[in-house]
């Protein structure tokens, strides 16, 4: 399977700028044969803790109609979307979740995030406590969040319960050391593929500093998508 990981500047708090620019880049990929693409942490209201928490109506549904173009697009590409954003949950906040729209539109797999970066993140969003798993064309993926990378028994339990590619959505400035010392680490370590989805441009937390891509299973990189311009890289998996 060939899949994509992107990157763009989130507008901040404007999810429905944030979805056409996703919707747009799910049918580039699709057209260059990604069956997937996996986009940045918060990629649907840019990395805004304190705008999240001042504006309720940043906050979506698991079925928000905002997600139309979305999924109209994984439709049309026959793609699957992997985008991250404020989704209500059971919790007095809302998660910082992960939803995979699946190439025929519909939601395959929600994953909120367990470990809560620092104290907007924790005074802003509920942590999950599942992990993220879903299976497409036969491909078991697992999903994690930023900070959650950092804890390297998530990617343990990813290899044991036999998925092939990790799916890491991101905000890592540039200059972060995950780059060289956690994702490639991940990948070798448990035998997965590893696919970053990050952001650029201004964001609460600094300069978002690229570098999507995806690692192969010895930790090598096999597509990098470089610091500075918006877009994504293709690579094979599985």
């Amino acid at each position: 399977m060939r899949i994509a990981a992107a990157q763009f500047a989130p507008a901040a708090g404007d999810v429905e700028a944030n979805v056409r620019t996703i919707a747009g880049l799910v049918r580039e990929a699709g057209a260059a044969g990604a069956r997937l693409v996996v986009f940045a942490e918060l990629s649907l209201t840019g990395y805004e803790t304190a705008l999240i928490r001042e504006d309720p109506a940043l906050v979506l549904t698991e079925d928000d109609p905002r997600l139309g173009p979305v999924r109209d697009a994984c439709r049309a590409a026959g793609t699957a979307a992997v985008v991250n954003g404020p989704v209500r949950g059971d919790g007095p906040l809302p998660g910082l979740a992960t939803l995979v729209i699946g190439p025929d539109g519909t939601t395959l797999a929600r994953y909120d995030k367990r470990h809560l970066f620092h104290g907007p993140e924790r005074t802003t969003f509920t942590a999950g406590t599942a992990d993220g798993r879903f299976v497409l064309d036969g491909l078991r993926f697992a999903l994690a969040t930023c900070y959650d990378n950092r804890f390297p028994e998530l990617a343990g339990r990813a290899a044991a319960d036999d998925c092939a590619v990790y799916l890491a959505s991101s905000m890592l400035e540039g200059g972060n050391d995950s780059f060289e010392t956690v994702y490639p680490v991940r990948a070798r370590d448990f035998g997965l593929f590893v696919a970053l989805g990050n952001s650029l441009g201004p964001s609460e937390v600094g300069e978002g500093g690229g570098r999507a891509g995806i690692w192969g299973p010895d930790g090598g990189r096999l597509a990098d998508a470089g610091p500075e311009r918006p877009g994504f890289v293709v690579a094979e998996v599985g």
